[in-house]
């Protein structure tokens, strides 16, 4: 105990000094604490690297702010998507050692990849994956909402992802190219993702406090918690999310220390302490420009900003005349920010414990103005008054909001009949349940309440604390119903991809055991307007019909006399007892109407 806490002092002194021999940051300290204060974050640490030196690294704020333990140099944060440049940096490895090339196409690597269509099985390259140029929207819902830690269950996710434009017409991000970048690495080599960035990047960068999981960074001491704000702009402690399979995306755990390893290396071509850890035409290649992010000329709000392209993993952008190349990160609860000023030989490392967070963009820019020896912006008191316009607009609206939800309107059906699973292959299966006379259902582990909206629309609200949390009330995903020409529920389609129309998970009534002494007091024949039907059991408890002309139907149980087709959507049929209990009629409801047959005497 005693040598840590040897170590722990050590780092501060030793930071401390960073930030005191470099004369150009004279004063920053008080713009970091500015932004600390101004947005309510938990805590954040910055790092600065020159050429192959540290200049500055310290934390801000606390890694356990209801503890009030601080952040420092080695806090691990999650570093989200600034990960992206550390997968596609194994493939420049991969490519270096003649493995691939980038115009290969990913089924080369992957032979049962499939996309959504033949052109983009026959398109794409492993180029589009690493500059986001697939034709792909985010389809983010398909990996955040229904996880999975094995990649190759998530590779299978695409083929039924639709593209909203050609392959290489527009710049759209996409994680699931990163994901794929990350099962060509593990064809390759034989080794996990998680492995391979160890081996490539960790151990030879002395990246010791590194991690590739969740799991990892829970284990490990001076972890920073992950942190939101409330709607009342209170500091709210979030759950770690488990990235899980989707891990060459975004699953980096690191502190700053660590990350002015990476930062050094691509400042210097790839080297890290004469080794060189990545391709030197590697590095050049992925900071340059590979596709065009958006197109528009500098504004009045932000006349620096000359163009802004990608390259592989990196964003690319100007700030105050200087290239810019720099990604950011976002998972619950953290935020951060990787930039590189390639020609001027610095790198800005910015992590934070707090949810979708201005922080790495604020001191990351602070930090550039007093590197750079530009004209500085007052980013700390800019955010403030922009935050409180912000607020201020957002009361109004807020006061004169009048909901877009029909009133007095009811659901079509009984909350029994959305019960069931609905699934969608390209996404994942979620389940409705009754529970208190109430719909509920749950998406990756966490419980969610089904609020009625209007006519068939629900929201999806998410407990908290066992309580239903109205915060985002009237703003929340919805769900809408739709039914069948029968009149049963069969789809429940909900708006999580933007570029798209609502993702449609198809419904599978749920299905109640029946044992074999019960089905018996169905089995016979039936007459319906003079065409005998027969009823009866078979393949160890199941109950089916045969039509005379028709194949014969194996018959789902959902409720009790009641059962659905297995093969004939919309088809059900209904046994219905006599006052004696005894089953002497049956009905068939399907599109082209309703029919009763009566049971037929024993001969």
């Amino acid at each position: 105990m005693k040598n840590h806490t040897l170590i722990l002092v050590f780092t501060l002194v030793s930071t401390f000094v960073f930030s005191q021999t470099d004369r150009r940051l004279k004063g920053i300290e008080k713009q970091y604490n500015a932004v600390l204060e101004n947005t309510k974050a938990a805590g954040f640490a910055v790092a600065i690297v020159e050429g192959d030196k540290i200049i500055y690294a310290k934390g801000f704020g606390y890694a356990d702010y209801e503890n009030k333990i601080p952040t420092d140099g080695n806090t691990l944060f999650a570093i989200g998507s600034s990960t992206k440049a550390f997968t596609s940096a194994l493939l420049g490895l991969h490519r270096e050692d003649g493995k691939l090339t980038f115009d290969d196409r990913p089924r080369k690597h992957i032979p049962e990849l499939e996309f959504y269509n033949d052109e983009m099985d026959n398109t794409i390259t492993i180029k589009d994956l690493m500059r986001h140029s697939t034709g792909l929207p985010r389809h983010d819902g398909s990996w955040y909402y229904f996880p999975s830690h094995s990649k190759d269950s998530l590779v299978t996710k695409l083929k039924y992802h639709e593209p909203f434009t050609g392959v290489r017409e527009q710049w759209y991000y996409n994680n699931f190219g990163f994901l794929l970048q990350g099962v060509i690495t593990e064809r390759i080599t034989g080794k996990t993702w998680e492995e391979n960035i160890e081996n490539e990047f960790f151990k030879p960068l002395g990246m010791e406090r590194s991690k590739t999981t969740i799991a990892g960074m829970k284990s490990s001491t001076n972890a920073a918690f992950g942190y939101e704000l409330d709607a009342d702009r209170n500091i709210t402690k979030m759950d770690y999310y488990d990235i899980a399979g989707m891990s060459p995306a975004g699953s980096i755990n690191s502190s700053v220390n660590d990350m002015t390893k990476w930062l050094i290396t691509w400042i210097n071509k790839g080297k890290y302490k004469d080794q060189q850890i990545i391709p030197e035409d590697y590095v050049k290649e992925a900071m340059s420009s590979q596709m065009v992010v958006a197109a528009g000329f500098p504004s009045k709000e932000l006349p620096d900003a000359q163009f802004a392209n990608y390259g592989y993993g990196w964003f690319l952008h100007s700030y105050k005349g200087h290239y810019m190349v720099e990604h950011g990160g976002n998972i619950d609860g953290f935020s951060a920010s990787v930039a590189l000023y390639p020609s001027d030989s610095l790198g800005i490392v910015v992590l934070t414990n707090q949810n979708g967070s201005p922080v790495p963009r604020l001191i990351r820019n602070i930090t550039a103005d007093y590197m750079l020896k530009v004209d500085k912006t007052e980013w700390a008191k800019k955010y403030k008054e922009d935050l409180d316009k912000s607020l201020d607009a957002m009361k109004e609206a807020k006061d004169d909001k009048e909901t877009s939800n029909v009133k007095n309107t009811r659901p079509s059906h009984t909350k029994l009949d959305y019960t069931g699973t609905y699934e969608e292959k390209g996404y994942g299966k979620f389940e409705i349940e009754i529970e208190n006379d109430s719909l509920f259902s749950k998406l990756n582990g966490k419980k969610i309440f089904l609020n009625h909206f209007h006519y068939d629309t629900f929201e999806l609200l998410e407990i908290k604390n066992g309580k239903v949390d109205t915060t985002d009330i009237g703003n929340s995903i919805r769900i809408n119903f739709s039914t069948n020409i029968a009149g049963d529920i069969d789809y429940g389609r909900i708006a999580i991809e933007g570029l798209l129309d609502p993702i449609a998970f198809k419904r599978t009534p749920n299905t109640i055991d029946v044992d074999a002494k019960t089905l018996e007091q169905y089995v016979g024949k039936y007459d319906l307007m003079g065409t005998e039907i027969k009823a009866y059991i078979k393949d160890e408890n199941v109950l089916y019909v045969f039509v005379p002309g028709q194949p014969e139907y194996a018959l789902i149980p959902t409720a009790t006399h009641k059962f659905n087709f297995k093969t004939l959507e919309g088809f059900k049929i209904e046994f219905l007892a006599s006052d004696d209990k005894s089953i002497n009629e049956v009905k068939f409801i399907q599109p082209n109407g309703t029919f009763v047959a009566k049971r037929k005497l024993e001969d």
